[in-house]
Order: C-alpha cells, then structure tokens, then sequence
C-alpha cells in the first residue's frame, strides 16, 4: 500500500483520478488537499487538509510542511497551475522523500502557456491555426485584417475555455479583453470547425506507454455560454485515427523529444477537416479520464504502477487498446453513463 497525495481533491479532474484509484487492484491510502474547503467534502480521501491557492505565495511553503508532516509516497496534481507550482519546486518535494512522475521543467512551461506552445508548434512545421498574441489594439486589428472577419480569443493560460470567444465586432472584442484585463494574455486565432479530439498519453524516459484517443461530441452547457465552449464534456467516444496519432505525436515530440510522464494533446479540426494541436494539458490526465477506467483502461493504476514500482502494463497494443465507439454520457448530479455509439444511434433514430 503506498500514500499518494492527490493535489485538486473534490474538484472533477482529481476525484475521477481518485475514484480510477479505488477502483484499481492498488490499495492506497489517499491524501487529499485542496484550496476550495467546501470541495474537500466531495473528496473519497483519507485524509484532507486546506492548502493556499497554487498561484499564493505561501504554497509553496505550505505544501512542503506538509509534505513533510504527512510523509507521502507520491503526489499528484490535477490543474495545471498546480503542476506548474508543484514543478517549480520539484527539487525540495523529492527532497523530502515524496516521488513525482512529471515532464521537465522547460516542458511544463511550454504548456502551461498556450501561445509558448504555439510558437514551438509552428516553428516545428507542425500545422497550427495562424495566431497572434493580443498585447495592444494594433494587434487586435491585425487580426481582423489577416485572420478573417470572425477570429477566436481565448487566454494562453487557464482550462475550461477560459476567455475563449468566437469574435467579429472589433469594439465587442475589445471591450472582452478589457474585462479580463487581458491584454499581453490574450491571442487571436483562425477559427476552426466545431470538431475536437483529445489524444491522453503516458510515456516513460522517452517510451510511450500507452495512449487512448477521444473524441467529443458536444460540451455540458454549452448553449450557456457566448463561445460554446465549457470545459466540460457532456458526451465523448473512444475512436482510432492514424492521422490523430501521428499529429499527437509529433506535437508531443516538437515540445520534448524524451517525453515522461503525462501528456494529452487537444486537438481542433480546420475546415479542411485536418486536426490542428491547440494545446498539451501536462502532467495531468483530463477531466474525463474516468470513462477510460470505466472501459477497462486504468490510466491512474498504470501512472501509479509506473512511479511508484516501475510496473509497467501489459496491453495488446500501446495505441488505442479500447474499442471504438463507446460513449461516455455527463451529467449535472448524476453519475455518468457509458454506452455505445449503436445504442445512442438507435435511441435517436426512434424519435416521435
């Protein structure tokens, strides 16, 4: 049995890498901290305790006393300002005797800030959406003259779509950066189709280990929202694309030619229906994760295996070892629901 801190507990991210470890062969005692108190009640730990925020001062501090006090085995992170802090101070947890499994340093950078991706991603010849980062209105008027009436806006750091907005009023637009006084961290791009993928992968020293592609068919909430886009997966489906897979890859290795650790790639489709990266959530697995654990793919167990006893699985293929066409279902207050594509074909074709 090994202690593993999970860093985000409560929050979706981390309870769905908790409940792929309760429902794992693993035996953990499971220690969870988060910065919102309210969501440590919806945590499935053994232990709990409340920790600054990752962008305060005092984490790290406060995050090294701990770990000192509670003695992990390993520590995980679900957030990618968490992965950031948590890297940065790398050296002083693994002096404490807690292991990490994450990607170097420059790496998590790289990710953590969208438009440092990019740069990378289109130096490399990698086919991204064409993008300009927002410092002043000069460049908010380029965009419009070099990328089309109708751009996308979103900040270079930040899930869940923060500040992404489709754009074709100039004032609007600005008038939306102004709100986020986001002006040096925000970018506008090319807008892209509706259609998104997601390729999760673990790789050790180099050696990818196992990756699963995703594909989502639509957001919860999203006709709540003016861009459409939540965060949050309201129905997805495992597929297999060899092109999806060469481009994960070669975005992977343009960012890291030794990639460890985790590393899943966002992908958007252009209108000419070629996927284009638009970012690596780093270190940590997305949201949904769970759905793979629930289709028999543990991503967690494997991660944890890894890190803690160099256990590595044994899959009938690295690349896409489940089935096509299972669909995982997402609700508010309700367990999730995994199908298949037939079934939820069927239920739609019998409409009155």
């Amino acid at each position: 049995m090994a202690i593993i801190h999970v860093g985000g507990a409560g929050g979706a991210p981390s309870n769905n890498f908790i409940k792929s470890l309760r429902a794992s062969k693993r035996n953990d005692y499971i220690i969870g901290t988060s910065c919102i108190a309210s969501d440590l009640f919806l945590a499935d730990v053994d232990e709990k305790y409340l920790i600054p925020p990752a962008s305060s001062q005092q984490y790290p501090e406060k995050i090294i006393a701990l770990l000192n006090r509670v003695k992990p085995d390993f520590l995980h992170v679900q957030n990618d300002y968490e992965v950031r802090a948590i890297s940065r101070i790398r050296e002083k947890i693994e002096r404490t005797g807690v292991k990490l499994y994450l990607p170097k340093k420059e790496t998590i950078e790289n990710c953590v800030d969208k438009q440092k991706s990019y740069s990378i991603w289109k130096k490399s010849g990698i086919k991204v959406p064409e993008t300009i980062l927002l410092n002043n209105l000069s460049d908010l008027e380029e965009s419009f003259n070099k990328l089309g009436h109708k751009i996308w806006i979103r900040a270079i750091e930040g899930g869940g779509g923060r500040g992404a907005l489709p754009v074709e009023n100039f004032e609007f637009a600005k008038n939306w950066i102004d709100h986020f006084h986001g002006w040096g961290s925000f970018t506008a791009s090319e807008l892209l189709s509706e259609k998104t993928a997601t390729w999760q992968s673990i790789w050790y020293n180099g050696e990818l280990i196992v990756a699963q592609s995703r594909r989502r068919l639509s957001w919860n909430f999203g006709n709540r929202t003016l861009s459409g886009v939540t965060g949050i997966t309201g129905v997805g489906e495992t597929f297999s694309d060899p092109v999806i897979d060469r481009v994960a890859q070669d975005s992977i290795y343009a960012i890291d030619d030794n990639p460890n650790g985790i590393f899943s790639v966002d992908l958007t489709y252009d209108t000419s229906g070629f996927p284009n990266p638009t970012e690596i959530n780093i270190g940590r697995f997305f949201t949904t994760h769970y759905f793979f654990t629930k289709a028999g793919l543990n991503f967690p167990e494997i991660y944890c295996d890894i890190a803690l006893e160099e256990k590595f699985p044994l899959l009938h293929k690295k690349i896409n070892p489940l089935p096509d066409g299972l669909i995982w279902i997402r609700g508010m207050d309700t367990e999730p629901v995994m199908t298949t594509k037939q079934e939820l074909e069927k239920l739609e074709s019998s409409g009155l």
